[in-house]
């Protein structure tokens, strides 16, 4: 028994990791006016209990932190993948150049506080990793003074033992990087004034006004059109989007090849909000109408909602399964990840979109036959493209990437390779009919499991020589850390309000610039939406590298 609670064994090692874990998710249930650090606590009870005495042996805690940071990004990046070029393209380009800055600013402070305190670079090297929560960027680092100082003369065992002073900085500040990233956004959102209800009621609608379908009652009042059947006009003239009824006097018909377009014909056209003044110049101007309208008059078609559950459907587009021709059934939008997209000819089908038919409802019944439409088929879960993917992630993260100038390639390390893949997978997958679906709760399970094990691994590890650190001279660590993650991040956040930035958008600027998973989950725990992840992971994969670049740089120049 006294090996179960003090020795090195695996046992041990997976007792103590689920001891941290469920104690420090325990008391992330408590808040104190609103407000709860949630599984942050996990780090805090994993230094505690590191200091207490209580070990894992260093391999294994070295594998479970890497590993559960796969876990949580993969998943990030899969939930994330489908609309994130969508948001790249819409916001992107600026969110990185913010990051770039934050990323500089970080750099610029370290290099800074070194120059009027006198404090040895490359110990401010650790520190500003850990002030910036880059795991990657601190053992960059360390192998970069271990291969120099190799390279000078030095053996490789004291080497190492020097680099460890790097470690020992980064485990001192580290819990102000996670501590500080969340008082600034708290402290801002007061500042400013922020009703981050309102700011995601504000993101939602413009999404919905950009990205979701919507529904136009338009009236037919181009002559260049009079005459012509539906499906000519729709060839000639293509767009994203559907014709869903035509209206004909009181008569409701189903937009069919032979229909034939005339002056006053009422149509019911799914779009988007980039397609409507297009539409409007097609087919003529808007007509107050509601849906209901159609209902009243229509008898025989129904409008039912039915779910794509055959995995063999997954990269096929809409227009390949010819429900329209072969069926008689329209599809009107598509919904996926909760978000109704327009249902293009072109868009490409996957596991667990749910298709709004209309039509009979006997035609309807075959086409939910052809898709599936089973619920239980959704619960399965589909662990390959998740395994393979981060095979995949971890060798192009260890790709050495070389410089002109720089002596050590860089490398994006087992948490941006992974991502950067699962967003690849997510987004181009199921065009390449790799089935990537997974239920919101699966997905969440496996986030939560991974930043779970991160936490209480990096906590245990730190434990160890935390308070020695601070009492032999570490505590002004701590001080340097605040500067390092305190003036970039105030910086980056008045600027990015400038530049009318959503609070959303921000947090996952800031939690992805400081690739500091503990504040996105912060973020998403309190503030209640997935929108942050979206705007984490647009940022992540350029902030990973370049924390790992600058860190290698500033030790170059640190031992130059």
């Amino acid at each position: 028994m006294h090996d179960l609670f003090f020795g090195l064994g695996i046992a041990h090692s997976i007792m103590l990791l689920a001891f941290v874990i469920g104690t420090g998710l325990y008391v992330g249930r408590f808040k104190i006016k609103g407000i709860s650090l949630g599984s942050t606590w996990i780090l805090f009870m994993g230094i505690l209990m590191g200091h207490l005495g209580f070990r894992v042996d260093v391999d294994v805690l070295h594998f479970v932190k890497e590993f559960g940071l796969i876990l949580f990004v993969f998943s990030i990046g899969l939930q994330v993948g489908p609309g994130f070029f969508q948001s790249f393209k819409q916001g992107g380009v600026k969110m990185n150049l913010l990051a770039v800055m934050n990323i500089l600013l970080a750099a610029l402070v370290t290099y800074a506080i070194s120059a009027i305190s006198g404090e040895d670079l490359k110990t401010m090297v650790g520190v500003m990793s850990g002030a910036v929560t880059n795991t990657p960027g601190l053992g960059a680092a360390q192998q970069s003074f271990i291969d120099v100082s190799v390279s000078g003369g030095s053996s490789a065992a004291a080497a190492s033992a020097a680099s460890e002073k790097l470690a020992s900085a980064y485990a001192v500040a580290y819990p102000m990087g996670v501590i500080g990233v969340i008082f600034v956004i708290i402290l801002f959102k007061a500042i400013f004034k922020i009703d981050h209800k309102k700011e995601l009621a504000e993101l939602e609608s413009e999404a919905d006004a950009m990205d979701k379908a919507r529904r136009m009652h338009v009236a037919v009042e181009n002559p260049a059109i009079f005459g012509k059947n539906l499906t000519d006009v729709l060839h000639s003239f293509g767009g994203e989007f559907v014709v869903s009824r035509v209206m004909k006097g009181e008569e409701i018909l189903f937009p069919s090849a032979d229909v034939v377009l005339e002056e006053g014909d009422k149509l019911l056209i799914v779009t988007s909000q980039g397609e409507v003044d297009k539409i409007r110049i097609l087919f003529g101007r808007e007509v107050d109408m509601h849906v209901e309208d159609w209902v009243k008059k229509d008898h025989s078609m129904v409008t039912r909602r039915i779910v794509v559950t055959k995995p063999s459907l997954t990269g096929k587009k809409l227009k390949e399964l010819l429900f329209r021709s072969a069926y008689g059934v329209s599809v009107t939008r598509v919904v996926r990840a909760g978000v109704e997209l327009v249902a293009n000819k072109d868009l490409y089908i996957q596991m667990g979109d749910a298709l709004v038919c209309v039509g009979t409802e006997q035609n309807i019944d075959h086409v939910a036959k052809i898709v599936g439409n089973s619920a239980e088929d959704l619960n399965k879960p589909n662990l390959v493209p998740i395994f393979m993917g981060i095979v995949v992630g971890v060798i192009f993260g260890s790709i050495p990437i070389h410089f002109p100038g720089i002596p050590q390639a860089i490398k994006l390390g087992l948490a941006g390779g992974p991502l950067i893949i699962a967003i690849l997978l997510g987004h181009w997958g199921p065009k390449h009919k790799i089935t990537t679906y997974t239920t919101a709760s699966a997905n969440l399970m496996i986030r939560e499991i991974g930043i779970s094990l991160f936490l209480a691994a990096v906590g245990i590890g730190a434990g160890e020589e935390f308070w020695s650190s601070i009492v032999g001279g570490g505590y002004w660590w701590i001080l340097y850390g605040a500067g390092i993650t305190l003036i970039p991040l105030c910086i980056t956040f008045v600027v990015a309000r400038l530049c009318k930035l959503n609070f959303y958008q921000i947090c996952g600027l800031i939690s992805g610039s400081c690739t500091n998973p503990p504040v996105l989950a912060f973020a998403q725990g309190l503030y209640g939406s997935d929108h942050t992840s979206v705007n984490y992971a647009t940022v992540y994969p350029l902030s990973m590298f370049l924390r790992v670049l600058v860190a290698q740089l500033l030790i170059l120049i640190a031992m130059s």
